[in-house]
């Protein structure tokens, strides 16, 4: 049986969103850890929990203009933000070069 033609118009779409997904992640994952080389270099803490929760508030807006579950989108920064917070542990840990 061959694939029903609008189910794989469908499975194309969402296969170029992921990709473009991964790509962005990557280019804000390069972002931060540059960040986190810069706060180890200044010995400035890893993490800054009013911008965290300011960046939160702002998201789960901009989730609700687009019509997408702002718990979600809560719960998706937080993860990004916590392996952030781990990137910069471990730069703010790491001896300088």
């Amino acid at each position: 049986m061959s694939e029903d033609p609008v189910l794989a118009g469908y499975r194309q779409s969402i296969d170029n969103i992921d990709a473009a997904m991964i790509h962005i992640l990557a280019e804000r994952f390069r972002i931060t850890q540059a960040v986190g080389a810069y706060k180890a270099a200044n010995r400035l803490p890893a993490s800054d929990p009013g911008r965290e929760e300011r960046q939160i508030a702002r998201l789960r807006a901009l989730a609700e203009d687009a019509r997408l579950d702002p718990e979600f989108s809560e719960k998706f920064l937080r993860f990004i933000i916590q392996e952030v917070i781990r990137h910069h542990e471990r730069a703010a840990s790491t001896p300088a070069q």
